[in-house]
């Protein structure tokens, strides 16, 4: 234990010089969505992979793929001990709009305790604070207790369209015994958290047709089918008053929650009437017979993401459109499969619309759900280091959002994940103002280096 000692000193001794370094790669704006910053992405490639170097991961090089490049690096020293895989991502998502931002985006600045830029909590900060944990390992030990392989690519915030088949095409250079990923919040802030699930993904577009044109509603109106009234109607079919989904066969597959998993997140510190005020709700909705937590994170979801149709301008046309579109997504629980799942979709709404129009769907976006127990080694052991570094014992929760790649990593790979995030619910990851609180960020450098020292001991 003694140099696991030193190298939590070190780290205790360096934080202002990890600030500074975060914001460095905080000031390069690598947006993968906008063809503007292409050159910026790889600027900022380069940079993480340079890094990687400085701290002494050994075989550091991009890795080429259809879109932008895959940061690989390891250190592989560690003869007999467990492999650590760690993802993340270097892209970062637009910083639209521009002017609801405090401070510049890409101009990292420290307010009140928090980083403000975007990237800050998603991902960049993130990734930081591992490299940083390494490095204290390397410069204090000569060596990591773990070895471990790093991959960060530079498309999660645009679908990572060729994560999937570099992991398939990479199989034998990413073996491992674990996936560690840092890009989620904890439950609270002053409340650490691991996630063991996550929900999967359906999104899907219905396209309507009632006519060749747009038609004057008074000569037409009572004649001809008004598809934006027969998409709303086909809407309203999807659930019952209970928030109940209708699709036949929807909830075959389900995995229910357990009695033990119940009665752990009512004891959560979590507010209904806060967690209202917050986001302005007027009331709660949702599936009966389920509080806000399970049903946002261990209950199947069909919302509308998007509806177009007809005149939408300033003031009044009476006017019978030709079209109507909805973009609707489920959010998928164990163990749901999201092919089977857009059938059961396709093949309901079909039955619900009229002769009177034309359907068409379009499959969008699909992500399978995941889940550990919590018993697993590698979870138990970043219990133990978050609370070394935190102070707190880490309580266990689930995510009602979906991260696809995780599912990727135990089909192709074979590997469990480890959810290990520091960020708050409150970071605006998405929106104007993204932040990390700068405590947890050292936190999570320290828990990250324990993370490592707890997982040479774990039993083969």
């Amino acid at each position: 234990m003694e140099n696991i000692e030193k190298v939590v000193d070190f780290i205790n001794v360096q934080r202002d010089r990890y600030v500074d370094e975060l914001k460095q790669y905080l000031a390069i704006p690598s947006v993968s969505a906008l063809p503007q910053h292409q050159a910026d992405v790889r600027r900022c490639a380069e940079w993480t992979a340079e890094q990687m170097r400085k701290i002494g991961l050994q075989n550091v090089k991009l890795m080429e793929t259809p879109g932008n490049p895959i940061v690989y690096g390891d250190w592989l020293g560690a003869a007999g001990a467990k492999t650590i895989l760690f993802y993340g991502h270097y892209d970062v998502q637009p910083v639209d709009p521009i002017d609801l931002w405090e401070s510049p985006p890409f101009d990292a600045t420290v307010r009140d305790g928090e980083l403000y830029a975007r990237g800050a909590a998603d991902d960049k900060g993130q990734v930081f604070m591992h490299f940083k944990a390494i490095e204290a390992h390397l410069k204090q030990s000569g060596k990591l207790p773990v070895n471990m392989k790093i991959i960060l690519e530079g498309e999660e915030e645009v679908g990572s369209a060729n994560l999937d088949n570099f992991v398939k095409s990479h199989k034998d250079e990413l073996a491992a015994d674990v996936v560690v990923i840092s890009d989620s919040p904890m439950f609270a802030r002053g409340v650490p958290s691991i996630c063991y699930g996550l929900r999967g993904l359906v999104y899907t577009q219905i396209d309507l047709r009632g006519s060749n044109t747009d038609l004057h509603s008074g000569s037409f109106g009572g004649a001809v089918a008004n598809p934006g009234f027969v998409l709303a109607q086909m809407i309203a079919q999807m659930k019952d008053r209970g928030g109940h989904i209708k699709i036949p066969g929807f909830y075959d597959d389900v995995v229910p929650l357990t009695q033990e998993e119940r009665d752990a997140w009512a004891k959560l510190p979590f507010s209904e009437k806060q967690y209202r005020k917050d986001f302005g709700v007027p009331k709660l909705q949702g599936e009966t017979g389920y509080t806000t937590l399970e049903r946002t994170w261990a209950r199947p979801t069909l919302e509308v993401n998007g509806l177009l149709s007809g005149f939408t301008g300033e003031g009044a046309k009476t006017v019978l459109p030709a079209v109507a579109m909805a973009k609707i997504s489920m959010r998928l629980v164990p163990n749901q499969d999201p092919d089977k799942i857009a059938s059961l979709f396709e093949d309901y709404v079909k039955k619900l619309a009229p002769k009177t129009v034309e359907l068409k769907f379009t499959r969008m976006h699909g992500g399978k759900p995941w889940m550990t127990s919590f018993d697993n080694p590698f979870v138990q052991a970043a219990s133990r280091a978050i609370e070394k570094g935190f102070n707190q014992t880490p309580v266990l929760t689930r995510e009602g959002g979906s991260i696809p790649v995780v599912s990727t990593f135990q089909e192709v790979l074979g590997l469990p994940s480890v959810l290990f995030g520091v960020g708050l619910p409150d970071e605006n990851a998405h929106a104007p103002n993204e932040k990390l609180d700068v405590g947890n960020f050292h936190g999570g450098i320290i828990s990250a280096a324990y993370f490592y020292d707890e997982l040479s001991r774990v039993a083969p």
